[in-house]
């Protein structure tokens, strides 16, 4: 038996709209402006999948005035890619996303200051070099998750997976912002993927494009200049027609792009229940009233579960994520630009390090104001920086240990960029390049993915590594060797020896040791005992020795 099902179009200042679909043979079913805004229409409909659009009469200002266009509902939650339609699902009398029915929300997932996150872009995460099927779908990644699991990692930020033009991309150009990327499979797909996340108490970070749309997104196509700047604020950093968050109007108390943008934030975590948002080019958003108002929708939203808004905002600045700031946390680009060189031996700068590793040095106020990383999908992998400067073999994989015990031990929230953590080699590129997982393998990948894991054991089990307390305790800048101590107040406590040197310094002492008795070194997995406030060890060049106080 049909049931009327309505379709809505907010397109307040049009003239005229009609719809069209595959249950009216493509032909216009007139739609009726309303006081709010919108166009609407009812049509009888039996349950089904069915495929439409809209046609209005657009305002954008590269058409002829008041000409016809055929746009996707910037609402649809699934789009036919070969056609460009959107389709509407109809059961029971209703319109529906699909049938899932998730599972594992009972489950406790970690709470921010606990995380350990996995930078992941779904095409190019299975799969490899010898793989002859393509592979790189939801499903796929869902099959990796045993090896994450092993790996210790607690969260997973997916690189953008709304619906993007074609078949391959990074994302960050997203035509519709409900649906989700059809080339990865279906909602259902995501929905599971996310779902066995949860059941491994693994969150899910999705990283929201809130900067620019695609030039083609429908909003574009309706009425540019009424969710849009008209032109690129800075056109050196321009990805597309930039949403205005400035623009109010008065006759509807509305203002469109907020609008727009916070349905869209409520519905991916109503409908798949991600745990956090990482928002992308932040800095040129450059509204921090937006940001304020966006982070507290997710937050209302979200309710009692715990969710984490990470702005990326380069070059970085205490402000969007200190008192008054909107954010959580923030993307902490200068440890990368600071590390990287560091384990290059491009210089050598204690102050500089310190300030990396201690954020609170460069105004930051706690350890989840901060994801510090080696890399991620902007930047080449560790080992092919270090192939720019002729380290290869193990004094490449000495430099990468040395990296993962600075990323997991300083005053932050780590994040891992997938491959990394054994080894992966490739420079940045945005053509398809799927991890080589036959590197695990190799002795040196699997030694590389060994540290990694038992890093992550450490940071998980040893709380002192969630506070922002550290001290500098040790600093010798000629011999280019420093330590900190971390801790927290019921006793735990890790103090990080590092050697940025070429030299291998037998029988070094570092005096000014935290507390005298056995520590655990815990990378080599031997015990050492301090007397008179001072340690006495063998650092080699290149390396860290991470010592966990018995």
């Amino acid at each position: 038996m049909p049931k009327p099902i309505e379709f809505a179009l907010f397109a307040p200042y049009n003239k005229e709209a009609a719809l069209i679909g595959s249950f009216s043979d493509w032909q216009e079913i007139p739609m009726q402006k309303d006081n709010h805004g919108y166009f609407r229409a009812t049509v009888d409909l039996e349950d089904g999948d069915y495929q439409y659009k809209f046609r209005v009469r657009s305002r954008s200002w590269f058409f002829e005035p008041d000409s016809w266009v055929d746009v996707v509902d910037p609402y649809a939650t699934d789009i036919d890619n070969p056609t460009q339609n959107g389709i509407v699902r109809i059961k029971d009398g209703r319109k529906i996303v699909d049938t899932y029915v998730w599972q594992h929300d009972d489950k406790p997932l970690p709470p921010d200051q606990a995380l350990v996150i996995y930078e992941m872009h779904v095409a190019d995460f299975s799969g490899g070099e010898p793989d002859p099927h393509p592979r790189g779908k939801y499903k796929h990644a869902l099959e990796k998750l045993d090896y994450l699991c092993e790996l210790g990692i607690n969260a997973i930020e997916l690189m953008p997976v709304k619906e993007y033009p074609g078949d391959y991309s990074w994302g960050y150009n997203p035509r519709y912002f409900f649906a989700t990327e059809s080339s990865y499979g279906s909602t259902e797909d995501l929905k599971h993927f996310i779902d066995e996340c949860h059941a491994r108490g693994i969150r899910v970070l999705m990283d929201g494009i809130y900067n620019h749309s695609e030039a083609e997104s429908p909003l574009t196509q309706i009425d540019h200049d009424y969710w849009y700047h008209h032109d690129p604020k800075d056109p050196e950093f321009n990805w597309g027609p930039e949403f205005n968050y400035e623009h109010y109007d008065e006759n509807l108390d509305t203002y469109p792009a907020r609008k727009f943008i916070g349905d869209t934030v409520r519905f991916w975590i109503s409908e798949y229940h991600i745990d956090g948002i990482r928002y992308d080019a932040s800095r040129q958003i450059g509204n921090y009233d937006f940001l304020h108002w966006i982070v507290q929708e997710t937050k209302n939203t979200a309710g009692a579960k715990p969710f984490y808004n990470v702005a990326e905002y380069i070059p970085e600045d205490p402000s969007i994520t200190n008192f008054d700031g909107p954010m959580d946390g923030c993307w902490h680009d200068s440890f990368y630009h600071t590390i990287v060189p560091h384990l290059c031996g491009e210089r050598f700068d204690l102050e500089e390090l310190k300030n990396v590793i201690d954020c609170k040095r460069q105004g930051f106020l706690g350890a989840t104001n901060v994801v510090n990383y080696l890399t991620n999908h902007d930047h080449n992998h560790l080992l092919a920086e270090f192939g720019n400067f002729e380290i290869f073999d193990q004094a490449a994989f000495k430099r990468a240990k040395l990296g993962a015990a600075l990323l997991m031990t300083a005053v932050g929230i780590p994040m891992i960029w997938m491959g990394e953590e054994f080894g992966e080699y490739k420079s940045k590129t945005i053509e398809s390049a799927k991890i080589d997982w036959q590197l695990l393998g190799n002795d040196d990948n699997k030694g590389l993915f060994e540290y990694y894991k038992g890093l992550i054991h450490l940071r998980k089990s040893n709380h002192a590594l969630y506070t922002e307390n550290i001290d500098f305790c040790f600093e010798n800048a000629d011999d280019r060797v420093f330590a900190y101590c971390r801790w927290n107040e019921e006793g735990s406590r890790v103090v990080v020896v590092v050697n940025f040197s070429d030299n291998y310094l037998a029988n070094y002492t570092i005096s000014n040791f935290p507390a005298d008795g056995t520590w655990h070194e815990w990378t080599g997995n031997y015990d050492v005992d301090t007397q008179n406030g001072s340690l006495t060890i063998d650092l080699p060049e290149y390396e860290a020795k991470v010592l966990v106080w018995q």
